[in-house]
């Protein structure tokens, strides 16, 4: 029975982990399905592509089989059969069983890793050119005095197209002069 609950534990790390990739990189996702894409980020960033025994092939035709045919993004049901199919491969010397453990192993509490991202680099030249407060004429306009755009504000030129007239100066103060008169 102890053995249950550490199994119980071990799949909500495991699904903590499909719902990390799952969500990544869409804003959209909601964590119950996960598209090819993510599928194969999770399999190359928990190092179950090894290269040897288990390539991006192997990866996608998992996942092709997989899902339904009309479908493109698999449930958290269909991972794990997709991973009890790729652990037959990548631990080719254990049981089923042992396998799939391993491979639940690689994945629990990992998410989606940031390798290839761009970093800023900040360099005199491009700290100069967005520093706001060196700014002159109307470029000068276009921010606030903590150095955050104005944006379409800041930009144009906007009108009063209010009223009859357009930039009337008394506008509004019509009710107050006929109640003045009686």
């Amino acid at each position: 029975n102890s053995n249950e609950g550490a199994t119980a534990g071990e799949v909500s790390a495991l699904e903590e982990a499909f719902r990390k990739f799952a969500i990544h990189g869409d804003t959209r996702a909601t964590g119950k399905e996960m598209h090819g894409k993510n599928w194969s980020k999770l399999c190359k960033d928990c190092h179950i592509i090894d290269g040897k025994n288990v390539t991006t092939t192997d990866v996608d035709i998992v996942f092709s089989k997989i899902k339904g045919k009309s479908v493109r993004t698999i449930t958290f049901e269909q991972f794990k059969e997709a991973l009890q199919e790729l652990s037959k491969k990548r631990f080719k010397d254990k049981s089923d069983e042992e396998a799939l453990q391993e491979m639940y192993k690689l994945i629990e509490g990992k998410g989606p890793g940031l390798t290839g991202v761009t970093k800023t680099v900040a360099s005199p030249t491009v700290s100069r050119l967005t520093d706001t407060s060196k700014f002159t004429g109307s470029h000068k306009e276009r921010f606030d005095a903590s150095g955050k755009g104005k944006g379409k504000a800041g930009r144009e030129d906007l009108v009063d197209n209010s009223g009859y007239v357009s930039g009337y100066k008394h506008a509004g103060t019509y009710d107050h002069k006929v109640q003045g008169n009686k």
